[in-house]
């Protein structure tokens, strides 16, 4: 593993663990690497999270095409954007996300493109690009219910039997 990947992964699993992305200088510490070596690959803490929302969509993709290849991708986005280890890694990053300086063109047009790639899978499992959108927006409201903690939605099985009802008719 690179020191770059084990930055990132420290980072992820601190702001997991803190619900924040902590200062560089904890970062450092944790990862065992001096502040130089960590500037040398991250020079802010707003690229620490481009990398980790790189990352976060990175493996998404892989979850997502895996899925793809099994005919689950739709439950497997659903399971994804209500998972509670998901939830916490995004209420970090979304601290720092709310300061417009940190949020870069680079990390928009990533979140975008990857948005519409598992459009593209869900739309080819369910045959329905309209579909396809009401699950993506779907599993992002399911994201933003496990971010703030609220459990009154019904739960990934009920939905997905609901999805299956609707698309028998």
């Amino acid at each position: 593993m690179s020191n770059r990947e084990h930055i990132l992964q420290t980072v992820r699993r601190l702001a997991i663990e803190t619900g924040s992305v902590p200062s560089m200088d904890a970062i450092a510490q944790q990862a065992g690497v001096s502040k130089g070596g960590l500037m040398h690959h991250f020079k802010s803490r707003a690229a620490l999270v481009e990398g980790i929302a790189g990352q976060a969509i990175q493996d998404m993709d892989q979850a997502l095409t895996a899925a793809a290849g099994r005919g689950n991708v739709v439950e497997t986005w659903l399971r994804l954007s209500s998972s509670r280890e998901e939830a916490a890694l995004y209420r970090a990053m979304s601290i720092l996300l709310t300061d417009h300086a940190s949020m870069t063109d680079m990390l928009l047009q990533q979140a975008a493109e990857a948005t519409g790639r598992w459009e593209q899978l869900f739309a080819a499992e369910t045959g329905d690009p309209v579909a396809a959108s009401v699950i993506r927006l779907l599993g992002d409201g399911m994201l933003l219910n496990s971010i703030t903690d609220d459990d009154s939605a019904p739960g990934v099985d009920s939905i997905l039997q609901w999805l299956d009802r609707r698309s028998a008719k």
